[in-house]
């Protein structure tokens, strides 16, 4: 089907459109997958009725150290970070999402690219680079869809996230700063 993502402003609504789109679609017969690509924003489980978060796609690739260092050895061999390879060249079906990394519920499937969980942490970069690259390698069935819950701004489309995706949904509040994220998006 499609992969849509949902973009915006911070605290314009995103999560919150994300989870009535989830239901919605969820209603209407499709098997949805929520992408958690918001590293900063901790709640997106809570509103799709979770009790927890899934354990990160980024463990899965190793951690982000691991991912850290393939980014690097990419770019000292002369590619840029959008040329890098993080995961298997293989696509992979939403089946085939090792379990402790997606959960489900109520028809809703979750998985969740990784946080910043503390202050000095550094650069949120590797999980921009696992959000650009899994969306790409998801192979989506005819009643599959995948809705990606972005981080805030306009940061992630210049780091080539928007290049695995069908659709973009711009979520734009009564502000002057959410009318131009949307312009810019």
């Amino acid at each position: 089907m499609k992969k849509i993502s949902v973009c915006g402003k911070g605290g314009s609504g995103k999560s919150a459109i994300t989870s009535l789109l989830t239901n919605g679609l969820r209603d209407r017969g499709y098997q949805v997958l929520v992408v958690d690509s918001d590293e900063s924003n901790p709640g997106l489980y809570r509103m799709l009725g979770f009790d927890r978060p899934p354990t990160p796609l980024i463990e899965l690739l190793g951690g982000k150290m691991s991912v850290e260092e393939k980014l690097a050895a990419a770019i000292l061999a002369g590619k840029s970070e959008l040329e890098a390879t993080l995961m298997p060249e293989d696509p992979i079906s939403i089946g085939e999402i090792p379990a402790q990394y997606v959960l489900e519920a109520d028809g809703i499937r979750l998985a969740t690219i990784g946080k910043i969980h503390d202050a000095l942490e550094g650069c949120a970069c590797p999980m921009g680079a696992v959000s650009r690259e899994f969306p790409r390698k998801l192979r989506l069935n005819e009643n599959e869809v995948a809705i990606v819950d972005m981080e805030a701004g306009v940061e992630h489309f210049g780091r080539g996230v928007g290049t695995g995706l069908d659709s973009v949904l711009v979520v734009v509040d009564p502000s002057f700063e959410a009318i131009i994220i949307a312009e810019r998006v």
